[in-house]
């Protein structure tokens, strides 16, 4: 007779077990005959003999509820068994018909003695079916408990020496379990390598703290001294030693700063501009170069600036001839008289001259006409030809923008160089802005071959002063009448060959829009500023007589 409890598979069930006792069982379906077992109450049945409700030398107290979890375990196991040999499952609370081995009961002294065989170590594991209680794991397989979760605090002998700082590991474990020795031979290997090298870590990341302290606090302070404190910046007039700075043209503050700290002058861009907008003239310092100190404050560089004396600039002035500018241009660089004269006349085709430009050769400079005015940076050190060079690329890029090619065919000119030439006679004769205009009608006027006053003759006293290098306005008939030279247009119908100076914008654009009032005729009454003009040779005449009577003749 099978006894209850005691199926196929059977095993002592040990007091310290989670799942014994009768938690969790009372919800399981009864076998029938088995209800009291299920309450914990002993059951007797007739055909069964007493001793078989022992179970080994447990206590009398636990034997209904290890016999329920046997009981339990053993339908669950037959099951099992049946299944994996093809029989019948457990049905209806009955036995099934095939036959099983029987378990021998262990010896209580080791109460998981041949485990791994009872739990069929050859059979397939069918717990995890849906309906199936999920048995304990046979001590055997049972894994090893878990360790508890490991945190940055190691709580050891060294009393809360954070694991960053000790090398991560207790090198004096004297746990003797299995799973203690493994931890305690993990972390015990190399322990003291990995402290040293913890400690290297550590003041390495003290060094990198200690950087990006000292610099959050430089440039919290460079933060506050560009927000709030007043800009670096030299005191006094600067040292003995002096250099030249060249301004370009068209400069804000900022770039004159940094041209000005870049050469040792000021300290600071943000003190210069301080200063600059300080000063009420700041503002009118002009493109060249700057004699200045080293070591300026701010304020004095710009006082300094504004002072003539140190600038070190050629001015080319509206309608000055070239053979004047080259004077300037050998004394601001201290060269021998004559050296950029001699530069212009060998080097003028590389310094960017138009390509209409020279088309004519009798001109007596192949520059008249092409160094436009202003101010112009010319210091010692420099080369003629690089001063030469800034002009004729500031006449050039003039010109371009008016199209002057286009203006030549709408003024009935042969090309541009035409109009750069009437430019530059209006500019010599007339003497106020508002004479530009009725100028330049003049010429336009006079070089028509068919009017019944001149027949082609411009007769200007500007052209022949040109050609002796002169400025005289007393120029006898004789004289003039008996000089063949291509500039006397005395002598000479049309315009001279070339320009006779440098014409500036506002004479330019009063040839480009002359007035057409029927003027052929000009005096400077007075010799000096005041012009007057006519449109007969009888109202010239009258003016004329005006002029001699000023002047004394």
């Amino acid at each position: 007779m099978t006894e209850y409890g005691r199926g196929p598979g059977s095993e002592p069930w040990h007091p310290e077990d989670p799942l014994y006792g009768d938690g969790g069982w009372e919800g399981q379906q009864a076998r029938p005959g088995q209800q009291a077992a299920y309450g914990g109450q002993p059951q007797h049945y007739p055909e069964q003999q007493p001793q078989q409700q022992h179970y080994g030398d447990w206590g009398d107290g636990q034997q209904a509820a290890y016999g329920q979890a046997q009981q339990q375990y053993q339908q669950q196991y037959e099951q099992q068994q049946y299944e994996g040999q093809g029989q019948q499952p457990y049905d209806n609370g009955g036995w099934g018909t095939g036959t099983h081995a029987h378990a021998q009961y262990p010896d209580p002294a080791d109460p998981y003695g041949q485990q791994a065989a009872a739990y069929g170590g050859q059979q397939p594991d069918y717990y995890g079916t849906p309906d199936a209680y999920p048995p304990p794991e046979p001590p055997s397989r049972r894994q090893a408990e878990p360790e508890p979760p490991q945190t940055d605090w190691d709580p050891g002998p060294d009393q809360g020496e954070h694991a960053f700082f000790a090398g991560g590991g207790d090198d004096d474990s004297d746990d003797d379990s299995g799973a203690g020795r493994g931890r305690g031979e993990r972390r015990g290997r190399g322990s003291k390598s990995k402290k040293r090298r913890s400690g290297y870590a550590c003041l390495v990341v003290l060094l990198v703290l200690g950087a990006g302290v000292g610099g959050v606090g430089y440039f919290g302070y460079q933060f506050y001294q560009d927000r709030f404190g007043a800009p670096p910046d030299f005191a006094g007039d600067g040292t003995n030693e002096t250099v030249t700075v060249e301004i370009p043209k068209g400069a804000f503050g900022s770039v004159i700063g940094q041209k000005l700290k870049e050469a040792g002058v000021v300290k600071s861009v943000d003190a210069f501009v301080a200063a600059q907008s300080d000063n009420p003239e700041g503002k009118s310092i002009q493109a060249g170069a700057y004699i200045l100190h080293k070591q300026m404050s701010a304020a004095a560089a710009v006082e300094m600036m504004l002072d003539p004396k140190s600038q070190n600039n050629v001015l080319v002035r509206p309608g000055e001839r070239n053979l004047s500018v080259y004077k300037a241009i050998d004394t601001k660089l201290e060269l021998s008289a004559g050296t950029t004269k001699k530069v212009a006349e060998q080097k003028y085709k590389s310094l960017g001259l138009p390509s209409w430009a020279n088309d004519n050769s009798e001109i007596k400079d192949p520059l008249e006409g092409f160094l436009h005015p202003g101010t112009y940076a010319a210091a010692k050190g420099m080369k003629p030809e690089a001063v030469l060079k800034e002009m004729v690329t500031q006449a050039a890029e003039k010109y371009e923008a008016l199209d002057l090619e286009a203006k030549a065919k709408a003024l009935k000119l042969d090309n541009p160089l035409q109009v750069v030439t009437v430019a530059s006679l209006v500019q010599a004769e007339g003497k106020t802005e508002d004479d530009y205009r009725k100028m330049a009608e003049v010429v336009y006027n006079r070089l028509d071959l068919a009017n019944p006053e001149t027949y082609g003759l411009l007769q200007f006293d500007s052209t022949f002063n040109y050609l002796k290098g002169e400025s005289n306005i007393n120029i006898s008939e004789s004289e003039i009448n008996s000089n063949q030279d291509p500039y006397n247009t005395y002598t000479q119908k049309g315009l001279p060959p070339g320009p006779i100076g440098n014409p500036g914008d506002i004479a330019m654009k009063a040839t480009l829009n002359p007035t057409h009032d029927g003027w052929y005729y000009f005096v400077a009454v007075d010799g000096v500023s005041k012009t007057e003009f006519a449109r007969t040779h009888d109202e010239f005449q009258k003016l004329k007589d005006k002029f001699n009577e000023s002047s004394g003749n």
